[in-house]
């Protein structure tokens, strides 16, 4: 089966060079309108260039269509005027790639609270804006498609990455709520979390991974999760030609009785509180109380 993406409209956000090239160049290839979004900034997202129009034209020369946006997405407004320009001139907006991301990775003793501030702004709320920026239209034409950038940073943490792994576990937070609300209006929304050898991990991948991670390996997974076909509410990890699922999990968990449930009582209980061995994936955050819930009701129960 081939897949397609004739008659879809493309936003990719960070798409002047690594990852989000890639995403849009595959995207056009495969028939898509391509809007190619990028400020053109360096990693720590200072400065500008011109990185958006020359993907622009690699699209074009090629035979695609496309056209660049130097908005940025930390700004409401500047994502409201994409979205606006891509209406004006393609009709719609089917699919929308959060991809924007800048480093500015430190230890958390030394890091200025205005550089974690900044990371967060750029990958958690710039994600927010652009998708809220094309939301309504998703729902008026009962159809979209939303993936965002999460990392193994946020899923797991990393040394030195504590602004950019918050953001990157706040974007699943974000994902998971937007795929329920989005749900009965055609409107599928997941996290990818790459691993891939682009200027954001040169100097972080040894040598030998960072020529292994080629962009091109993540592509397939990223394309997938905007297609027609598309689940909803994964996390999928890939790189090097691997591709893995990941979930947020919670166990069946331990009803501690009435009149123990000191702290010295949890203390105690934590090797079987602490069991992985009933762990489910954790679909929205109300199956927490429902379960405790449920747990409650059957303790009560004779017999």
């Amino acid at each position: 089966m081939s897949i397609s993406f004739y008659g879809k409209v493309a936003i990719v956000t960070g798409a002047g060079g690594g990852l989000g090239r890639a995403y849009a160049l595959a995207l056009a290839a495969r028939g898509a309108r391509v809007v190619v979004n990028d400020l053109g900034g360096t990693r720590d997202g200072t400065g500008r260039s011109e990185a958006a129009e020359r993907v622009v034209e690699e699209i074009r020369a090629a035979g695609g269509q496309a056209m660049a946006d130097s908005g940025d997405v930390a700004d409401f407004a500047q994502m409201q005027a994409m979205a606006a320009r891509t209406i004006e001139a393609w009709g719609g907006i089917h699919i929308l790639i959060n991809n924007a991301g800048i480093l500015r990775d430190k230890t958390f003793a030394k890091m200025d609270p205005a550089d974690f501030e900044t990371v967060v702004r750029v990958q958690l709320l710039g994600s927010a804006f652009a998708t809220k920026a094309v939301w309504a239209t998703m729902i008026e034409q009962n159809y979209g498609r939303i993936l965002m950038t999460t990392s193994s940073s946020g899923l797991g943490g990393n040394f030195g990455q504590s602004n950019y792994g918050a953001a990157k576990l706040g974007v699943v937070g974000l994902a998971k709520t937007l795929y329920l609300e989005g749900a009965r209006h055609n409107i599928r929304v997941n996290s990818l979390a790459p691993a891939a050898g682009t200027r954001m991990t040169e100097d972080i991948f040894p040598e030998e991974a960072f020529k292994a991670f080629n962009p091109e390996n993540v592509v397939p997974a990223a394309l997938f999760l905007v297609s027609e076909d598309a689940p909803t509410n994964a996390i999928v990890g890939a790189g090097g030609g691997v591709f893995q699922s990941a979930w947020v999990t919670m166990n069946e968990g331990v009803l501690l009785p009435e009149g123990e449930r000191t702290v010295e009582d949890l203390a105690a209980a934590w090797p079987r509180i602490n069991d992985r061995s009933t762990d489910a994936p954790l679909l929205y955050g109300m199956e927490q109380p429902t379960h405790a819930m449920k747990m409650l009701k059957k303790a009560e129960k004779p017999g």
